[in-house]
Formats: structure tokens, sequence, C-alpha cells
């Protein structure tokens, strides 16, 4: 495989994560595929090999097309949704897909895309990017010309127009997993074993959203009790997190649990916990051990 072939297979792994990111931004499917072409020019033209965290970079890209896009809009007075010029056709009617921009319309919700249409472009990227998709603020700061302190408050000014419009349930539909593809999750899920098997610190931090949250039911937290690993009720935070799970002597094994990439634990080749994947974007946002199995479809390998 030659090296423009890579680059192209890699940005295509890519691109279902940076068309949400760009819609989530734009509002608009045709705008965010706009964006997304944009940013595979810019990707052709760099020198990748400079590239540190190629994902990292396209989503910087992404952003700040987005944000440039945004801010001519607001310059135009342009509405959200799609228009038509008299006597002409949209690019849209030629190249959307009806079935996806469906899906991603459910998976942010129309009222929060009113309501993210309210803030400034400067908000409205540190807020998508941050709560959207675990993207730290020290990354966001320097796309919309900011200290991190600064993208921090342009965020919550953000978080707090969308609460006060009611449309909590709205952010957190946008921020599930819903969106998130199953081979996308899988590879999360197995980069997660992987890296608290190996004890790699600094990998297993990187999969996990900052204020992630682990809640262990009951029948998990019985079942270890006395055991050489035991299990809290609940852990907060990345570092808390992989404090816990760093170098465990444990043998999960992937599996599939209500037809979702996770983890289980099994003896004698019978389930005995599960661990249970919450993701936004490239981040575990929250995972939930349960010992109580009822009513769980578990698929072991």
């Amino acid at each position: 495989m030659n090296e423009h072939d890579w680059l192209v297979e890699r940005f295509e792994s890519d691109r279902p994560r940076l068309r949400a990111v760009a819609y989530r931004m734009l509002g608009s499917l045709a705008e965010a595929d706009d964006a997304v072409q944009e940013s595979w020019i810019r990707l052709s033209r760099a020198d990748v090999d400079a590239v540190e965290n190629l994902s990292g970079w396209l989503t910087t890209i992404v952003a700040r097309v987005s944000l440039n896009m945004l801010k001519s809009r607001k310059s135009r007075r342009e509405d959200l949704v799609d228009t038509t010029e008299p006597g002409g056709t949209h690019s849209a009617d030629v190249t959307a897909d009806p079935e996806q921009e469906a899906l991603l319309a459910d998976s942010v919700g129309l009222a929060l895309l009113v309501v993210l249409d309210t803030l400034t472009p400067a908000e409205r990227l540190a807020f998508v990017l941050h709560d959207m998709f675990a993207v730290p603020y020290e990354d966001i700061a320097p796309i919309v010309d900011r200290t991190p302190a600064a993208a921090r408050q342009l965020a919550s000014r953000a978080r707090r127009r969308v609460q006060q419009a009611g449309s909590g349930a709205s952010v957190e539909a946008a921020r599930s997993d819903d969106a998130v593809d199953g081979a996308g999750r899988a590879d999360l899920v197995r980069a997660f074993l992987a890296a608290s098997r190996d004890g790699e610190f600094e990998a297993l931090l990187a999969v996990l959203d900052p204020d992630i949250v682990v809640r262990s039911d009951q029948a998990a937290v019985n079942m270890s009790a006395g055991a050489a690993v035991s299990v809290a009720a609940e852990i907060r935070g990345a570092d808390a997190v992989t404090r816990a799970f760093l170098n465990r002597v444990w043998a999960p094994v992937p599996a599939l649990i209500d037809g979702r990439a996770g983890l289980a634990w099994a003896q004698n080749g019978e389930p005995r916990a599960v661990f249970r994947f919450t993701i936004a974007g490239d981040r575990i946002t929250a995972i939930d051990i349960q010992a109580d199995l009822a009513g769980l479809d578990i698929d072991l390998p």
C-alpha cells in the first residue's frame, strides 16, 4: 500500500466521527460534508509525518473549518435549515443520504440544534467539542484563539443556555453512544482492556472521558468482597478510574451484551459479571459493572 492509499484509508476510518463533529457544529448534512471534504484537502497537502495524533489533528481541522463556516453564516444571517435558491437546486439534493440525515438528526435532536444556533460560533464549538466529543479545553483553546480557562467559560455559558432552554435530555442524547458504530465501539473496548492488562497508564487514560464514572451493582460489590481485587460501588474521574484498573490481574473477554460490544468475566464458560460501556466520540464516559445478569443477552466468543 502506497502512502496515498494509506492516507485515504486512514481518513475514511475517521470520516464518520468528523462528519458527526461537523454536523453538530453546522446543523446541516450538506455543509458537514463540505467541511469534511475541506479537511481531506488540507490533509492531502499536509506533512503527515510531522503529525503525532492524526485523529486529533483532523478533529481540529474540521472544527476550524466548521467554525469559519459558522462565522460566515452568522454574517450573512443564514437560517439553520438548508434553503434552495429560486430556480436552482441545493447540493444536498444530490449528495445527502436521507437515511443518514435522519439518523444524525435523531442522534442530536432538532430542539438541541435550534438552541445551539442561538450560541455564538465560539460558544458552540467549545460546547460541542467538549460536551459531546470529550475534547480537552487545552485542545479547544487554540481553535477559538482563547486560553484553556476562557474556552472552559465559553462551554460553561453555552451549557447554561442549553439547560435553560430545557434541552438537557437532548444533550444526553447527543452525547450518547447510539451514533458510535459497532467497529469503533469494539476497538475502544479492546483498547481499554489491553491498556489495563499491560499497565499502560497514558494509553488507558487516553480512552477515558475526564468525567468518567464507573458504577458497580450490589451483586458485583458482594462478589468481590474478600477477593484479591475488590470492586467499589462508584469511581469518578479518569485518573481514579485509570489507577483502579491499571495492572489488574483479570481475565474478562470481549463479548456482546444486548448486542453491543463490552466485556464479560466468565467461569467454566458461564458469564458471572459484565462490563457495559457508554461512549461519546472516541472516549469512554461510563462503565457499568453488573453481576446481576437477569434479562441480559450475553454472547461470549
